[in-house]
């Protein structure tokens, strides 16, 4: 008798915890705990779903709270879709739901997605809407949700067949990628802006030109507008789109004042005949925060002034088999993913010259060639070569930076933000570059459009003058005090 009445005191005992469990307050001060009072999906581009947006829904109380309807407070006009505990807020449940059980202790899970409608603005328009939870009690709660929605002109796949000019004040989106066929010649103007999704790029086998202005870059990158991190946009991360790739049928191409980042590989040039005249020219071009290479030619004839590529996965610039011109440029490789960084310039049986250009990163040598036909004339370049001879002959009025000189090549530059990934290679006050270029009558302008001197002129794509000396603390390391 004993051992039954023990176990039917078991049972009881598991019978009022269950009872415990199963019961709902309708206490007002019993509430659900939010994830969040706002869910920000950032900027979005109108008609173009957005990714999946979540948070939890927790009961803290001594009690389960019932939730006896959740609805989108205006339906279905603004384009929300709501899943919360796995029941979907759709047309054909009027946008809510009936009878969620929360119990003691337990969460549920909420998941948000939005296609916005076209505004009819050139600028971002806010959308927003709540989600309502109205409980037993009759406490309603609710979590404000948002956007900022962006009219653009959206190609899926865009093929090229005949001369075209693309010139927008709205964003341009690209899905699939940008093909120019070989009798073809794609024009694109400031102020364009493209954004690619990670599997588009441009695909070149006719021409391509880019034209934007001094102050007004034409800019092609990634469609992600939201973060990946509370620090770190999408827009930081490389390997967003594909970038640019020229195949061997392709000639006559020119990249002048253009913007182009967080791509997989930049620009890559296929096997050409080599020819007397560049098959491809960058004038006042940024390449920054690539996955792959910055600029990769085989075989073929490149020209590059007043440039800018840094912080490649790969090499900055690699030319294999090639023949390049580069005049006023940086190259910077300070690629922040990844310490198996590429090198910032690699030759492979090529033929370069580099004047007033500034090569560096951090690695104790940043350019590896295999030949000799090269030179460097009036640059800075981060390397380590110890033959004289060589040194005389191919680096004329040239500075070989090397770790004696410096801690490393971030000395050269206003800001290196290595903790958000934001990075200005303008120069720093106490750059060796500041004036000891070589002036160039026909290149009287910097990449940001600033006049050069015309005697002591700064070696790299920026010229130093334009910028207003900072206060220095020299009681704390350069890199400390440039820290913003």
């Amino acid at each position: 008798m004993k051992r039954l009445f023990y176990i039917l005191m078991s049972v009881a005992a598991v019978m009022m915890s269950c009872s415990d469990d199963d019961s709902f307050s309708t206490s007002r001060t019993n509430l659900l705990s939010l994830g969040c009072d706002t869910l920000s999906l950032d900027t979005i581009f109108s008609t173009v779903p957005t990714r999946t947006y979540g948070f939890w829904v927790h009961n803290n109380s001594s009690d389960g709270v019932r939730i006896s309807q959740t609805r989108l407070e205006r339906g279905n006009q603004t384009g929300f879709r709501v899943n919360v505990d796995g029941i979907y807020l759709d047309n054909s449940t009027g946008s809510q739901a009936q009878d969620i059980e929360v119990r003691k202790g337990d969460s549920i899970r909420v998941f948000v997605e939005l296609t916005s409608q076209i505004n009819g603005s050139d600028t971002p328009q806010l959308v927003e809407d709540n989600l309502l939870f109205h409980l037993e009690s009759g406490v309603e709660q609710k979590v404000n949700l948002r956007a900022w929605s962006w009219d653009a002109i959206l190609y899926d796949s865009l093929r090229i067949d005949n001369d075209t000019t693309i010139s927008s004040t709205k964003p341009v989106v690209v899905r699939k990628g940008i093909r120019v066929d070989s009798a073809a010649t794609l024009t694109i103007l400031q102020p364009t802006v493209m954004y690619f999704s990670s599997t588009a790029g441009i695909d070149v086998y006719g021409s391509l030109h880019i034209a934007g202005l001094p102050g007004s870059d034409v800019m092609l990158r990634g469609d992600r507008l939201d973060w990946m991190f509370a620090n770190l946009p999408y827009d930081r991360v490389s390997g967003q789109w594909q970038g640019i790739h020229f195949y061997g049928s392709s000639t006559g191409n020119s990249l002048k004042h253009l913007d182009m980042h967080s791509a997989t590989h930049a620009i890559l040039c296929d096997s050409a005949a080599i020819s007397e005249t560049p098959r491809l020219t960058l004038e006042n071009v940024t390449i920054h925060n690539c996955k792959g290479y910055g600029l990769a030619a085989s075989h073929s004839n490149v020209s590059i002034k007043n440039s800018l590529i840094s912080n490649t996965f790969g090499d900055c610039l690699y030319l294999h088999n090639s023949k390049a011109d580069i005049t006023y440029s940086t190259f910077a490789q300070f690629y922040p993913f990844d310490a198996n960084r590429g090198w910032a310039v690699q030759l492979v049986n090529s033929q370069a010259t580099f004047v007033n250009s500034l090569i560096t990163g951090y690695n104790e040598d940043v350019f590896l060639t295999d030949s000799l036909d090269f030179s460097f004339d009036h640059c800075i370049v981060r390397t380590i070569i110890e033959d004289t001879v060589i040194v005389a002959e191919k680096f004329p009025s040239s500075v070989l930076e090397t770790p004696k000189d410096s801690v490393n090549g971030e000395m050269h530059f206003k800001l290196l933000d290595t903790e958000n990934f934001i990075y200005d290679f303008r120069l720093d006050s106490i750059s060796t570059a500041i004036g000891n270029a070589l002036p160039f009558e026909n290149i009287p302008l910097d990449r940001d459009g600033n006049n050069r001197s015309t005697s002591t002129p700064s070696i790299g794509c920026f010229e130093a003058s334009t910028f207003q000396q900072e206060p220095s603390d020299e009681s704390q390391p350069k890199a400390a005090r440039r820290r913003k």
